[in-house]
């Protein structure tokens, strides 16, 4: 394992005075009202935030919101303004007044994706965020995959460090390098592409891998069955060898929509019409029998169509994973919506906020972010007077 003990930020004494540059990950759906419409990745910044308060340090939160830079997080102030001491600053070209923060306060700069140069890295956007801090902290895990400046940028140019969310992220996804077993994996989701290394790295380390959701009916493309209208990948050329692996399968039925109307299916049985929205009830019986013999389960993706409200088969699952002795690893957003709304986040191992940057730690073992800060040389004692 790498040595990010070392980097975190509770090594440093004193704090007090100190203006410490926070990247966070507030990325969470806001609803047309400017509501916040989940919060479980904010509540679980909040110690944090409350660390550096009570440290009486400045605290400058950059985080983003959305894709394009279009959202706000002005809803995000509002909703740290009932708990601490809160400015918000919506001009990225206009930050002087920071400067005005006091021991113990906390600032929140408007959307950096609203920074040109922000998404490829540029070296003034991460000069400028620098001049802004004495010391710079990385709390998101879930976003520490992607090579921009205020992830990667930034350590060049101050002492930087990991919170502890970022810690607790990293030692809790490192555990599936050395599984107790059976080890049952459980992948969902869209994207196959993304998850090939993933597959890769865990066919050799995982008793069994289940796929579901949307990535299965590539396999089913692959196999020559009829999709109808399912969402599938256009390249099905590095699936052969994993469906002539012993330990990859596939749902053993499937539920299909077509106007309105759900049926439940043999995969190679669906309609040219329908759609596939869903794993089936022997698929979700299956899973729970091997759910209650696994000693370790890692599980990221729902197994249907979540945003359509097909969500019975991950809720089950949810629901058995809970419930059983195996010591489990949950994330992905549709996935830790499912836990959130039946409240049983606490009876899983460990729920991670990540997403991409779990699928990216998981296959490479590392991540750009955990790289930039355990490069970074630069020492205390160089601190701005």
């Amino acid at each position: 394992m790498l040595d990010l003990k070392s980097k975190l930020i509770t090594k440093v004494k004193s704090l007090k005075g100190k203006r410490v540059l926070l990247r966070l990950d507030f990325n969470v759906p806001i609803n047309e009202a400017g509501e916040i419409e989940e919060t479980f990745r904010i509540d679980s910044i909040i110690p944090t935030i409350q660390y550096f308060v009570d440290k009486e340090a400045k605290v400058i939160i950059v985080s983003h919101i959305g894709s394009d830079g279009k959202q706000s997080l002005a809803p995000i102030d509002t909703y740290l303004s009932k708990r601490f001491n809160t400015a918000f600053f919506p001009d990225l070209d206009n930050l002087f007044h920071i400067e005005n923060l006091k021991n113990g306060e906390v600032g929140i700069l408007e959307n950096i994706r609203r920074a040109d140069g922000e998404m490829t890295n540029n070296p003034k956007i991460a000069k400028e965020l620098a001049n802004l801090a004495d010391i710079y902290v990385n709390e998101a895990f879930s976003v520490s995959h992607r090579e921009q400046s205020s992830i990667v940028g930034i350590p060049k140019y101050l002492p930087s460090y990991i919170g502890p969310l970022f810690l607790k992220e990293y030692e809790n996804l490192a555990q599936a390098f050395l599984p107790k077993h059976p080890f049952l994996f459980i992948l969902g989701g869209i994207k196959f592409q993304t998850k090939i290394p993933l597959i890769k790295n865990f066919i050799k380390k995982a008793d069994q891998i289940f796929v579901g959701g949307a990535l299965s009916n590539s396999f089913y493309k692959k196999l020559g069955y009829e999709i109808g209208k399912s969402l599938a990948d256009s390249d099905l050329s590095s699936m052969t060898e994993f469906l002539q692996a012993k330990n990859v399968f596939l749902p053993l039925d499937v539920v299909t929509e077509v106007h309105g109307d759900v049926f439940v299916r043999q995969p190679e049985k669906v309609k040219s019409k329908e759609t596939i929205v869903d794993v089936g009830p022997d698929t979700v019986d299956k899973l729970k029998k091997q759910i209650k013999e696994a000693k370790f389960i890692l599980w990221n993706g729902p197994l249907g169509n979540f945003e359509k409200g097909f969500n019975r088969g991950t809720l089950e699952i949810a629901r058995a994973i809970a419930s059983s002795h195996a010591l489990s690893i949950v994330g992905g957003g549709d996935t830790v919506s499912a836990i959130s709304d039946l409240k049983l986040e606490k009876e899983f191992g460990f729920v991670s906020t990540a997403g991409g940057a779990m699928l990216d730690f998981l296959a490479n073992g590392t991540l750009p972010g955990i790289e930039a800060i355990l490069k970074s040389k630069i020492k205390m004692k160089t601190l701005k007077k």
